[in-house]
């Protein structure tokens, strides 16, 4: 049975609910969809957002007047191509406040991202774009990872630390998911051995997962294996990674043999390691699915754009830069277009069941910064190594 979605969603609307609070709650449903159905939805949601921000907004409406757009030209889903995009290096100009719908006083909470450049990138959300990112990480953590206890070995500092850093904000989430957590990053250092101790002293008390950017998780199975020590984890390990692949060296780290070695030393299955990709941009992250293949949340837009011409789509399969069009955020417009590139499917059917875009990231544009919280951190705890060496 195929809906009416303008008007379900409005009918939400008028009985005082939260659309996509619906649409949250009710993800594992969502992503059944036909992906006709989904496109649909994710259409209007992303409509009535882009009509929010152009009304309110000065500056994004100014960028619409110059592309010819207004809320009447975005009725179907072959029309989000049109809606004007933020490229993402904007979030690290000095300027970032005239990105802003809501006003300064309206914010509760700034983010930061920092490459290898030390410019950070930074947003600001107000309370109802911190719920909404909330409930969009939580439902998309619920309906790919699937557990809630257990204990998490973060390797990362703990957000005390660090509490502006999205990615171990986002990461900090999982906390509450599980019964332990435990960060084994203190002051820029890692040391393995007691991070190998703390899972073996977890062995038959809890599920062991383990949270980090791939190049932790790579150090700490680098130290089991020139030790020869193999550890065997739970069937139900989630070795979860996220941050990007590469070093802030340029270096990347090869995903097969990624997996490879941490079935080997970490004693788990292919289908146990997850890669998140995420930026603090948008309240995104597109998770794994035990096939190793990255779905997007159905409530947002994917788009992979010429590399010569940002306005024009490549088909599914192509590569291109990638473009987000997120309507969860009423702080700013979360219409990015990023610095990646990937490639996308929205027809093929994934083995997990799910319907709906699967992102698969290749690199990054030419010349652009190798730059997230990942490298950011990457970069310290090597200094912090050097130093302590000397």
């Amino acid at each position: 049975m195929k809906y009416d979605y303008q008007k379900l969603l409005t009918e939400i609307r008028d009985a005082g609910l939260n659309p996509l609070g619906c649409v949250y709650s009710s993800l594992d449903r969502v992503c059944g969809l036909a992906i006709e159905e989904q496109q649909a939805l994710r259409t209007n949601l992303i409509a009535e957002n882009f009509r929010f921000h152009y009304e309110k907004n000065a500056y994004y409406r100014g960028l619409c007047e110059e592309q010819g757009v207004t809320p009447s030209d975005i009725r179907s889903f072959d029309d989000l191509i049109n809606i004007p995009l933020i490229p993402v290096r904007q979030f690290k100009a000095t300027d970032t406040q005239k990105l802003l719908t809501l006003g300064l006083d309206q914010i509760e909470v700034e983010m930061r991202s920092t490459g290898t450049s030390g410019i950070p990138s930074v947003t600001r959300r107000d309370p109802e774009t911190v719920t909404q990112g909330f409930l969009a990480v939580w439902a998309m953590f619920r309906e790919f990872l699937q557990f809630s206890s257990g204990a998490i070995l973060f390797l990362m500092p703990s957000p005390e630390e660090v509490p502006e850093m999205g990615m171990i904000k986002v990461s900090n989430m999982l906390s509450g998911m599980v019964d332990v957590g435990k960060y084994a990053v203190t002051k820029e250092s890692f040391k393995p051995q007691e991070a190998i101790a703390l899972l073996e002293r977890w062995e038959n008390a809890h599920i062991r997962h383990i949270v980090g950017p791939p190049f932790l998780v790579h150090k700490l199975v680098q130290y089991l294996k020139k030790r020869d020590i193999r550890l065997e984890l739970d069937r139900e390990t989630k070795i979860i990674t996220m941050g990007g692949w590469k070093r802030f060296t340029g270096i990347e780290i090869p995903r097969e043999e990624f997996n490879r070695e941490c079935v080997e030393y970490l004693g788990v299955q292919p289908d146990q390691i997850r890669d998140i990709y995420g930026l603090i941009e948008g309240n995104i992250v597109a998770i794994e699915c035990s096939h190793q293949r990255k779905h997007v949340p159905p409530w947002v837009h994917f788009s992979a754009r010429e590399l010569d011409d940002f306005r024009q789509e490549v088909p599914d399969g192509r590569r291109g830069v990638l473009a987000i069009i997120d309507p969860t955020c009423l702080a700013y417009p979360a219409y990015i277009l990023t610095e990646d590139i990937v490639e996308l499917d929205e027809t093929s059917p994934c083995p997990c069941g799910r319907n709906g875009q699967k992102v698969n990231i290749i690199g990054r544009v030419t010349g652009a910064e190798v730059g997230c919280c990942a490298i950011n951190l990457d970069k310290e705890m090597y200094a912090h190594e050097v130093e302590s060496v000397v």
